[in-house]
């Protein structure tokens, strides 16, 4: 099978090859003319042609853009400029700061530097990058046909994602959503089965932990309660991660080795976490992406895994439904109908079924444990937070009785606490469109120009960063306050400009399983304060070097108190995990 940079080479080498051959006819043309020219000539103009015709290109391109802004009325985005050609300098430091840092270090820097819109530039190739909520609108929302994820973004996201409801365009993407829409249109009894049955588990797990004396990294627990009750509830059949038991900190040695089924679930989630840590790392590399994977694709060694998890239940499934629309039997859509049940019903073509599987699982499980993950973090930094949630729980369900739809629609601070989880924690923190035809996104001030988007062009924008804008959120916005979606800033803020908050996307692709995620997160987070009574962090559980650096208290805003490493692949998560201890409650 062909590497990327393989192919990315192959593709290089053959337009290399066709200005040589361009270059050495015309010249022979000119021998043959009679006009005589030296050897060296020959050899300069061929070694020549592709960077002279790469120049020429630029500058062409670039009249153009600036000519075709000019008749929109509009100007071009302010661009970054680096040390080195093609911004190589600024790109790199990047892809530094997104393994190393701080999400969204470098581009505060840069927003601050030339406002909420710029052009980053990397490698000559426009990627234009906004935390403007009109921009964001834009690209969403009321020029939504212009915007679309783009063969650039398909090709680094393909070997994982597929052509998924995540990952498509056009009919493929109407096709992909028409199949998952009816599934999420009507709330299901047993997810709450599902997530109870897990539930359980988990917090059973975790007390007899915290009873042997060790803390417990949630992020683990959680990651593998999400991933049990999605495989439930996509296939029916349940990896059962939670088996696999929890780990223990990083200095208590154990002689425990995972063997059957506890050890297929543990390697099917790393290689899905593996899988997506590569695909995320593609696109900040820009265009030369591939040059980083010559001989192999990273991502074939970890999807291997999955796929051998997947398959057999995909097989098993179109068996199922052949044979049954072979008897003449028809499946009826009931409350135990899994996502599986319902796709098979539309396509047996294992690919798209496999494809699908997979967005829904990334959209319904990362997102839903990052959230958890980070909640646990923000309710143990602010223990008023945690009492007050309890007390609404006391209050509404009880300390032992099991949540029902209705318990959970009433309960408003539980909603207010996911609510600022996910603006101050993004669960998508980056995300990117391309656009089709040139256009142009709306002038920041009234004073300015609107801004060109030329065609085919990435533009990348980070709910993350807007979430924590002073000038939309007010003040305090780098403060956790579950109070803000309840009190006179709803108001002042949120509710004339809808599109600042964006935890679940907005438009037409805007997230289908936001209630079933809203549902799963207000579940557990009800069990979980049920159980136990509060929370304290042990970062002393993880490696060292998994904590947050120590020159980070030297930084501005969040990132200078901050007690775990948020980090982003395509969602958000704890590097390291978080490692917490919880007392449990008397009931």
């Amino acid at each position: 099978m062909t590497t990327p940079g393989i192919a990315f080479l192959g593709r290089t080498a053959v337009l290399a090859g066709s200005l040589c051959f361009g270059t050495i006819s015309l010249a022979r043309f000119a021998t043959m003319s009679g006009i005589s020219l030296p050897p060296w000539i020959f050899l300069l103009g061929a070694t020549s042609s592709l960077p002279i015709g790469f120049t020429l290109r630029l500058l062409y391109v670039g009249i153009i853009r600036r000519r075709q802004a000019a008749r929109m009325g509009a100007r071009l985005a302010c661009t970054v400029k680096g040390k080195t050609i093609g911004n190589l300098d600024v790109m790199l430091k990047m892809v530094d700061r997104f393994k190393n840092g701080y999400p969204g270090d470098g581009l505060a820097d840069f927003v601050a530097e030339f406002g909420t819109c710029f052009n980053l530039h990397f490698m000559y190739e426009d990627l234009i990058f906004t935390v403007e909520p009109s921009h964001i609108k834009t690209i969403l929302a009321s020029d939504f046909e212009n915007y679309i994820k783009g063969n650039k973004f398909r090709k680094t996201m393909s070997s994982v994602l597929g052509t998924g409801v995540f990952n498509s365009d056009g009919e493929m993407w109407k096709f992909h959503r028409s199949m998952t829409r009816p599934f999420f249109s009507h709330d299901r009894i047993s997810h709450f089965n599902t997530f109870d049955r897990h539930a359980e588990d988990a917090i059973t797990q975790m007390k007899a932990r915290f009873r042997a004396g060790y803390p417990v990294d949630f992020q683990d627990l959680i990651s593998r309660f999400t991933l049990d009750a999605a495989t439930e509830f996509l296939f029916g059949h349940c990896v059962h991660s939670l088996s696999a038991g929890l780990p223990y900190p990083h200095n208590v040695v154990t002689a425990e080795a995972l063997t059957g089924r506890a050890k297929t679930a543990d390697d099917f989630a790393r290689a899905f976490a593996d899988a997506q840590s590569i695909i995320a790392q593609r696109p900040r590399r820009g265009w030369i992406w591939p040059l980083f994977e010559i001989f192999k694709d990273d991502t074939a060694a970890p999807m291997r895994i999955v796929n051998s998890f997947i398959d057999p239940i995909l097989k098993e499934a179109i068996a199922k439904t052949q044979s049954a629309h072979a008897s003449g039997e028809k499946n009826v859509d009931n409350d135990d109908t899994t996502l599986l049940d319902h796709l098979v019903e539309m396509t047996t073509d294992p690919v798209v079924l496999k494809d699908e599987i997979l967005n829904i699982m990334i959209a319904g499980r990362d997102t839903t444990a990052g959230t958890l993950t980070v909640a646990l973090y923000l309710l143990s930094m602010h223990p008023h937070v945690m009492t007050r949630l309890r007390e609404e729980i006391m209050a509404k369900v009880g300390p032992t009785e099991r949540p029902t739809y209705d318990d959970i629609r009433e309960m408003k601070y539980l909603r207010a606490v996911i609510n600022e989880t996910m603006r101050v924690f993004s669960p998508v923190p980056f995300n990117v469109r391309e656009s089709v035809n040139a256009s142009t996104l709306p002038a920041t001030s009234h004073l300015d120009k609107p801004i060109y988007v030329p065609p085919k062009t990435s533009v990348s924008y980070s709910v993350f960063l807007m979430h924590r804008r002073k000038d939309l959120w007010g003040p305090d916005a780098d403060e956790f306050d579950p109070d803000r979606f309840l009190d006179e800033r709803l108001h002042k803020y949120l509710t004339p400009k809808p599109f600042i908050f964006l935890p679940f996307n907005a438009g037409p692709r805007i997230c289908l399983g936001q209630q079933f995620a809203y549902n799963e997160m207000s579940f557990m987070l009800i069990r979980l304060l049920q159980s136990f009574s509060s929370i304290t962090l042990h970062p002393e559980a993880q490696h060292p070097d998994t904590l947050p650096p120590v020159d980070w208290a030297h930084a501005t805003g969040r990132k200078s108190r901050e007690q775990f490493w948020p980090k982003a692949h395509l969602t958000i998560y704890a590097h390291g995990g978080l490692w917490i201890r919880m007392a449990e409650a008397e009931n």
